[in-house]
C-alpha cells in the first residue's frame, strides 16, 4: 500500500472516531455489582451513561430510616415558659413552650371552695417536696376543673411548678416525657384535659402504667393531673353487669370486666368532684366575672335577669356559661 493511500485511510479512521464521539449511543448496561443506585448522566459527546452512586447505603438509606423511626423528645429551653405542650411532628415528639399562659387566678374561681382547698393542699405538698397524689378532677362540664389547674400553676409557678399538656392520643409517649424532666429541679404536672378512653386505646395502658404499675419507681418531680366528665374513664355498658357474681348472703362482687374499667381511676390517689351549680351560685359567679371585666355594681345588678335567660338558652348553669355571658354583656354595654 502506497504511503499516500495509508495516510488517507488513517485520516478517515480518525474522522470516523470523532464522528462517533458526537453521535448518540445506545445506553449500555453498567456493572450492577458496583452499587445499589445509579445516576443517569449525559456526557459531552451526547450519549448517556449510568454512573454508580458509591455512598447511597451510608447516607441516603440512614436518612430515610431516621425519618420513619420514632424519636424521643429532647429537652426544651426551660426558661422559655412555665407551661409546655407536647406535640408530634412526624415521628418526633417536641415540647413547645406556651407563649401566652392563661392568667386565671384562684380568686377568680367562686363556689368551688372545697375543691380548691383539696387541690391547693396537694399541689403545695408536691411543690414543697412532700408526698402528694396524682389527681383526677371529675364532674359536670364547665364547672372549673381545667381552670382550677391553670390557677394552681399561676399560683405556684414562682416556686418552681411547671406544666406539660399532653393530648390523649400522645399518652403512649409518657415514659419518654418523664425521662426528659427527670432530674430537673422544677416540679412538673403532666396535664390531660377531658380524659376518657374507648375500648382498646393504647394510651389507657400507658397512663395506667405510669400512675402505678411500672417496675420503675415513680419520678418524684412529676404528677399527673387529669380532668374528665366521667369518673370511670372507660365506657360502661349494660352487659358489664352480667360479670357480677352473688354470694349466698347476697353480697355483690364485680367481675373482671368491671374491675378493669375502674382500675385506672383508682390509680389516681386524689379524686376531686365537681357538681352543677344552683341558681344562686351561678349568679354569684356571673357577678364575679362581670366585676373582673370592669362592670359597675349597678351593671352587675341589672345583668341578673339577662344572665338567667342566657343560662336557660344554653341549658346549663355552669361557670363556663357565666364567663361567656359576662364577656358578652360587658362587650356590648
Amino acid at each position: 500500500m502506497t504511503d499516500p493511500l495509508a495516510h488517507l485511510i488513517e485520516r478517515a479512521e480518525q474522522l470516523i472516531t470523532r464522528i462517533e464521539s458526537v453521535l448518540p449511543r445506545p445506553l449500555s448496561a453498567p456493572d450492577w455489582t458496583q452499587a445499589v443506585a445509579w445516576r443517569y448522566r449525559k456526557r459531552a459527546g451526547g450519549h448517556g451513561v449510568l454512573d454508580p452512586v458509591r455512598h447511597v447505603g451510608a447516607i441516603a438509606l440512614l436518612a430515610r430510616l431516621e425519618a420513619v423511626l420514632p424519636h424521643a423528645p429532647t429537652a426544651p429551653d426551660w426558661s422559655a415558659s412555665v407551661a409546655w405542650r407536647y406535640r408530634k411532628r412526624g415521628s418526633a415528639g417536641v415540647l413547645e413552650p406556651v407563649r401566652h399562659v392563661a392568667t386565671i387566678r384562684l380568686a377568680d374561681l367562686k363556689e368551688v371552695d372545697a375543691q380548691k382547698e383539696k387541690l391547693l393542699r396537694n399541689t403545695a405538698q408536691f411543690v414543697d417536696g412532700r408526698p402528694a397524689n396524682n389527681v383526677l378532677l371529675t364532674g359536670a362540664r364547665g364547672t372549673g376543673k381545667s381552670s382550677l389547674i391553670k390557677a394552681c400553676l399561676n399560683a405556684y409557678a414562682p416556686r418552681g411548678l411547671r406544666l406539660i399538656e399532653v393530648d390523649k392520643q400522645d399518652l403512649t409517649d409518657l415514659p419518654d416525657i418523664v425521662e426528659v424532666v427527670a432530674g430537673r429541679p422544677e416540679k412538673f404536672i403532666v396535664y390531660c384535659d377531658d380524659l376518657s378512653f374507648e375500648e382498646g386505646e393504647p394510651g389507657y395502658k400507658a397512663l395506667k402504667s405510669i400512675l402505678d404499675g411500672s417496675v420503675a419507681a415513680s419520678t418524684p418531680n412529676v404528677l399527673v393531673y387529669a380532668t374528665s366528665n366521667r369518673r370511670h374513664l372507660l365506657p360502661e355498658y349494660m352487659k358489664d353487669n352480667l360479670s357480677y357474681t352473688h354470694t349466698d348472703d347476697g353480697e355483690l362482687h364485680p367481675g373482671e370486666v368491671v374491675e378493669e374499667k375502674i382500675s385506672l381511676s383508682e390509680r389516681f390517689g386524689l379524686w376531686v368532684s365537681f357538681y352543677p351549680f344552683s341558681q344562686d351560685e351561678y349568679l354569684a359567679i356571673v357577678a364575679q366575672w362581670l366585676g373582673a371585666l370592669g362592670a359597675s355594681p349597678a351593671q352587675i345588678a341589672s345583668a341578673r335577669p339577662e344572665a338567667l335567660v342566657w343560662a336557660l338558652e344554653r341549658g346549663s348553669r355552669s361557670g363556663r356559661v357565666a364567663y361567656q355571658f359576662a364577656r358578652d354583656f360587658v362587650g356590648r354595654t
